[in-house]
């Protein structure tokens, strides 16, 4: 299987979510991006398709602390800055979109840490 397969099984995943997955304005989609060396999260609310708070390993008070940006302290530490951000924009609840991706790994990892900062999903 080569990468070009790869990408196209991966962007059918993610659509196959992303058909099941809307967020609202009560609910906002929790998105998640991993990349090789970063990882990226984002609230949106899909009604007007506007984004309501971002987080990512790019942050320059995380890349200060972060050895690694592509690592599960990365996720964890990204995953607690965007439910910092989501309470402090009064959002507490969130629908969570993994983005086609495992609910393993990084994934999870980010996905923990924002509920143990206070967002349920």
């Amino acid at each position: 299987m080569n990468t070009a397969e790869k990408s196209r099984q991966l962007e059918q995943r993610r659509q196959r979510v992303r058909k099941r997955v809307i967020g609202t304005t009560e609910r906002p989609r929790l998105n998640v991006f991993r990349s090789r060396s970063h990882i990226y999260a984002q609230v949106i609310n899909d009604l007007n398709g506007s984004t309501l708070v971002a987080a990512s390993s790019l942050d320059k008070d995380l890349r200060k602390t972060l050895k690694s940006t592509g690592s599960m302290e990365a996720a964890k530490a990204v995953g607690k800055l965007l439910a910092d951000r989501a309470r402090a924009a009064n959002l507490l609840t969130v629908v969570f979109d993994r983005g086609g991706r495992l609910y393993h790994g990084r994934i999870k990892a980010l996905a923990e840490a924002s509920r143990e900062g206070g967002l349920q999903f």
